[in-house]
């Protein structure tokens, strides 16, 4: 039997911790069941489709709410508007400066050449793409629309920022720093695809997947940030948080605290 909704705004908060409570469930099982499967996790972490069961759940129970909710995920086919590109660019501007500020300290820049890898670039970028896209269809495309009928723009991304950080749980047993440094990073990226969306009406999953993607690819390719070495985190979020602000500053949004 589906649940019928009413248009009030706290109703949304019930489908929220649905999808909070199965994404981290569903991940929890996705995760143990790659250790038996021969799929390496440098493609692909099968944890990344735990958002997406999620998003399954919420529209089985609640699709009237559901529905509106995705609606901006896809689009007509055509070009992407110019915050959706400053988007897209701002992952590398993002990997450039955690990168570099890694060289600077250490006098090492690091690169890890595609051919280095244990299987075809080709192949992780299609499956980083694919899993990216498996997130955010839940964390952006999803949980974010929902809790906007609710809290402000500012107010969104950062609690989407901090349950999709608490959601990586193999990062908190890292050193303290690591940890915070990291959630750090979650918060503020989340703040950057919160921003940009609150002015981007279509392609929403292509947008914020290929971000996501793109963040992936290049702390694959120049940064050592899973080896729990805390510099290369602190960097990272270091970096994040700067793009959050500029982002925040660049394009600015009434802001609701509530």
């Amino acid at each position: 039997m589906v649940k019928t909704e009413t248009e009030k705004p706290f109703d949304v908060l019930a489908p929220a911790g649905v999808f909070a409570a199965v994404a981290f469930v569903a991940s929890g099982v996705l995760g143990a069941a790659q250790a038996v499967t021969p799929i390496p996790g440098e493609v692909i972490q099968l944890t990344q489709f735990g958002p997406a069961l999620a998003v399954g759940a919420v529209a089985l129970w609640w699709p009237r709410l559901a529905r509106p909710a995705l609606a901006g995920a896809g689009g007509r086919a055509g070009t992407l508007d110019g915050y959706g590109l400053l988007l897209l660019a701002t992952a590398p501007l993002i990997v450039a400066l955690c990168a570099g500020g890694y060289g600077l300290l250490t006098g090492d820049a690091r690169f890890t050449g595609p051919e280095t890898l244990s299987s075809p670039f080709a192949l992780i970028v299609a499956a980083q793409l694919i899993g990216a896209c498996a997130e955010e269809i839940g964390w952006r495309c999803l949980l974010q629309p929902l809790l906007r009928r609710r809290f402000g723009p500012l107010t969104v991304p950062i609690v989407v920022g901090l349950l999709w950080g608490l959601w990586h749980v193999p990062m908190f047993g890292r050193p303290p720093a690591y940890a915070a440094a990291f959630l750090v990073a979650t918060v503020s990226i989340s703040v950057v695809m919160g921003l940009a969306l609150e002015r981007v009406r279509s392609h929403r999953l292509l947008l914020t997947g290929g971000f996501h993607a793109l963040i992936n690819l290049g702390l694959l390719l120049f940064m050592d940030e899973e080896s729990g070495a805390v510099a290369p985190m602190a960097l990272f979020g270091a970096s994040c948080l700067l793009a959050a602000l500029l982002w925040a500053w660049k394009a600015p949004v009434r802001i609701h605290l509530r």
